[in-house]
């Protein structure tokens, strides 16, 4: 089970309606969030979720809205009494521009943990996450984020008892592990049937169409991405600034078949998204102009 809120919707500064962008995914008890822009604490509280839980940050990159939230969620975790360990992913830097942020929050009970990002594309392993950050097209260092949630295989009985693995190990390579037993080691693969369909979700914003965008969407069950224009003439803007229209994110989800798609990072000038998202239908019909504090509840498929 994924548990998914964008808590934030807003690019370049708060409107009254729209917080700045962010993302939260829950698993496992463990919470994930990408994007800390001005808000993402009132949005939060507004949707019921606690930041306590939250044990990996992820930033796309660090224009003032999309991390300028951070030293008062900082202090908020702090103040819950939270002891372990925070994991922050971003491109290089990272922990020079914590560090200079936290000059108003010097004192947290947790340490934190960084990971700087310098390949285009690169992969982790985290709690119940595989993470992966790839390199995309704006004008400072800019990453997007695909997080999955794998899901192992069926356990097969007969594999099992075909290759004379004890009963007592079963449970534990069901659950992943590896285990010695009287001087024979047995995996999980012994017992399992191939991998079945995780779950994944792909966060995209702040940068031109690029084909690796669809690459890591493919067959996601929700694609999060920029649609920061939506009338007509904003192309000429979007190409120099580095963004994209709804129409060009449209195109990318086409090629890349999510099971939906959520526009959001909406220039302020864009105060009603759901004028244009008929003809942004007309491109992808299962694209919607998202809001602030929308959610979705994701579970394996069943077989």
């Amino acid at each position: 089970m994924l548990d998914v809120c964008l808590l934030g919707t807003g690019g370049m500064m708060p409107l009254p309606y729209r917080w700045l962008t962010s993302m939260m995914a829950r698993c496992a008890g463990s919470s994930l969030l990408i994007d800390c822009g001005e808000g993402t604490q009132v949005a939060l509280k507004k949707k019921g979720w606690s930041p306590k839980p939250i044990d990996i940050m992820c930033f796309t990159h660090y224009h003032a809205d999309h991390i300028s939230g951070l030293p008062g969620l900082l202090l908020t975790m702090g103040n819950a009494e939270r002891t372990e360990p925070l994991l922050m992913i971003g491109p290089k830097g990272l922990e020079r521009v914590v560090g200079a942020l936290r000059c108003i929050a010097p004192e947290l009970p947790f340490p934190l943990q960084f990971i700087e990002l310098e390949e285009n594309r690169e992969q982790f392993s985290v709690g119940p996450y595989v993470i992966d950050a790839f390199r995309v097209n704006h004008n400072v260092v800019c990453y997007g984020y695909a997080v999955s949630i794998p899901r192992a295989g069926r356990f097969d009985i007969e594999r099992a008892k075909a290759q004379e693995v004890p009963m007592k190990a079963w449970s534990r390579l069901q659950k992943g592990e590896t285990l010695t037993i009287d001087g024979r080691t047995y995996t999980p693969d012994m017992v399992l049937g191939p991998s079945r369909r995780g779950l994944k979700i792909v966060y995209c914003t702040d940068t031109r169409p690029v084909p690796v965008i669809a690459e890591y969407a493919a067959d996601a069950d929700l694609m999060i991405c920029e649609g920061m224009y939506g009338e007509d003439g904003k192309e000429a803007k979007a190409r120099e600034y580095k963004h994209m229209t709804m129409y060009e994110a449209a195109e990318l989800a086409r090629r890349a078949q999510p099971k939906e798609m959520w526009l959001t990072h909406y220039s302020p000038s864009l105060t009603r998204p759901d004028e244009y998202i008929d003809k942004v239908q007309k491109i992808f019909p299962r694209a919607k102009t998202a809001r602030d504090g929308w959610s979705l509840e994701l579970g394996f498929d069943e077989e």
